[in-house]
């Protein structure tokens, strides 16, 4: 499907294996967790499976900050995994978010699209977790919310109604960029949002650190530099 690019005038974007790569830092961060155990561990797709269902089961029930949710996903893991993850270490997983590292073309392409659009955040993540990856990324954003502010994690929808209501714009006019079929294709697209799916595990095994899902993008992109030169831009 061919977008109009020109009918936008905002991008909301998914943080975490979107712009930040997430599962590298995740697998970083268990296997340095493992330590001497690391050579006993599955495949890293197995890996990253277990860090997906693990996570969207601990983000069910009330709503509890990301930090905790992902000291249950450490604990987790050592059950599944047979580790050692007392309370220090699964709070050092949690503690690792701000050393994930940006996708090499997430700033460039932030910094070319800032000068078309305004741009947005919609991240399952907490406040001061976020600002250490804006940091990263170098790149101010118009609006950020979270998943603290909002007490709530995607694939549910308060991000995508707040942000809407701090752009004080029409979803028509919204663009979201994302690389998560399950939290967040699928729900903007069910909420009549335009996506485009940043599919940066093309050609690899399986859903990674998310859930599968099935969603229909209107536009599908190996990387935002990809998307960049898609719209024209620089």
């Amino acid at each position: 499907m061919t977008l109009d690019f020109d009918r936008f005038e905002a991008l909301t974007f998914d943080c975490y294996g979107t712009l930040i790569d997430w599962e590298t830092g995740i697998l970083r961060a268990i296997r340095a967790l493992a330590g001497d155990s690391a050579t006993d561990l599955p495949d890293d797709d197995t890996i990253l499976e277990l860090f997906g269902r693990l996570e969207a089961e601990a983000e069910t029930g009330a709503f509890r900050p990301y930090r905790e949710v992902l000291q249950d996903v450490a604990a987790g893991f050592g059950l599944e995994l047979g580790l050692t993850m007392d309370g220090e270490r699964a709070s050092a997983f949690a503690r690792s978010v701000p050393d994930w590292p940006p996708f090499t073309d997430s700033a460039p392409a932030l910094a070319a699209l800032a000068g078309r659009f305004r741009l947005a955040i919609v991240s399952n993540v907490d406040d001061d977790l976020f600002a250490a990856s804006a940091e990263r990324l170098g790149v101010p954003f118009d609006e950020v919310v979270t998943a603290e502010q909002v007490r709530s994690y995607k694939p549910a929808t308060p991000h995508f109604d707040e942000v809407l209501k701090r752009l004080g714009t029409s979803r028509e006019r919204v663009l979201h960029v994302a690389q998560s079929l399950y939290h967040d294709v699928a729900p903007a697209k069910a909420l009549g949002f335009a996506c485009v799916w940043v599919n940066r595990r093309a050609g690899r095994r399986g859903s990674g650190a998310t859930r599968r899902a099935i969603a229909a993008p209107d536009l599908e992109v190996p990387d935002l530099a990809t998307l960049v030169r898609t719209m024209g831009i620089g």
